[in-house]
């Protein structure tokens, strides 16, 4: 059983012929496994809101792989109760699952949606005593031999590279602006108004989250996932990106399918390059940036 881990590694680095500031890298973190590479950096932030979980199990398969990306805002009680909580939880019920898989009524998706509301309405219950109005954007992947699905709540955001090298989006961003959640904010009694970007009653960029309670309690901001499902035969994917916004702040969907394709030889599978480009770029953000291989690519390790 592998489970993802963060560690802590050098504060400066130079690469490139450039200097790093300490600063700017207190805080940077890397995890490789098998067929999975995640770095992460605080950049130009404060502090370190993303966060991220690796479940697998390749040995026995007693349930599909779980790949999670968190980023937190307004606290960090929120992220950290995700990543804590929900990873654990999914295995368990996965594994539940996979044991009577044939006469359950449950699937993946149904397991998926069940878990993240749940554990929405854990925390808004420990929020709201503590009057704690962190929230939290979730990205959770599980991957199986023959599927993959992916969850989505908030802006993190899923990209797949298929076996022709197109981007195929795997998750899309809740936000305020897109119509269909415009519309239902309205009808909740809400409005969005322009600050910087646009929000939901002028305070949070995203139409959906996990915490929040004061959001949920107007009803305004919802933490329904969208849930998708992928046919990995009939796409043959070579890897995803999973990450949070920090990475789509510098660059399009199709423009890190291409730098990642390139660079999947490298240690980190492109994931560390990435990121430190997207620094490079301005990117005032934390960046996270999770890269799966899957087993039909050629360069991927055996398992």
């Amino acid at each position: 059983m592998v489970k993802g881990k963060v560690a802590e590694i050098m504060q400066n680095d130079r690469l490139g012929g450039l200097d790093v500031l300490e600063a700017e890298f207190s805080k940077t973190w890397e995890f490789k496994s098998h067929n999975v590479a995640v770095y992460s950096i605080q950049g130009r932030r404060d502090h370190m809101e993303d966060r991220f979980e690796v479940l697998t199990d390749l040995a026995n398969k007693t349930h599909p792989s779980i790949f999670g990306i968190c980023r937190r805002y307004g606290g960090e009680t929120a992220a950290e109760y995700v990543k804590s909580r929900l990873p654990e939880a999914l295995k368990q019920h996965l594994q539940d699952y996979e044991k009577d898989k044939e006469n359950s009524v449950l699937s993946y998706q149904t397991i998926l949606e069940q878990q993240i509301l749940s554990i929405d309405r854990e925390m808004l219950e420990k929020l709201t005593v503590s009057y704690d109005e962190a929230g939290t954007t979730c990205l959770i992947a599980l991957l199986s031999d023959k599927d993959l699905t992916v969850a989505n709540v908030g802006d993190s955001r899923g990209v797949l590279c298929d076996k022709d090298g197109n981007a195929i989006p795997l998750s899309h961003d809740h936000k305020p602006y897109q119509l269909k959640e415009r519309k239902r904010i309205k009808r909740a009694g809400g409005f969005i108004s322009f600050n910087g970007s646009w929000r939901v009653q002028g305070i949070l960029a995203m139409s959906r989250s996990l915490g929040d309670y004061p959001l949920k309690n107007l009803n305004v901001v919802i933490p329904d996932p969208d849930i998708l499902t992928f046919d990995l035969d009939k796409l043959q994917p070579e890897f995803m990106i999973l990450a949070s916004d920090g990475l789509w702040d510098a660059f399009s969907n199709e423009e890190a399918v291409r730098f990642i394709k390139e660079r999947l030889d490298e240690p980190h599978f492109g994931a560390k390059s990435i990121v430190l480009q997207s620094f490079y770029r301005g990117c005032p953000d934390n960046i996270t940036v999770m890269v799966v291989k899957f087993r039909n690519s050629s360069k991927t390790e055996e398992q």
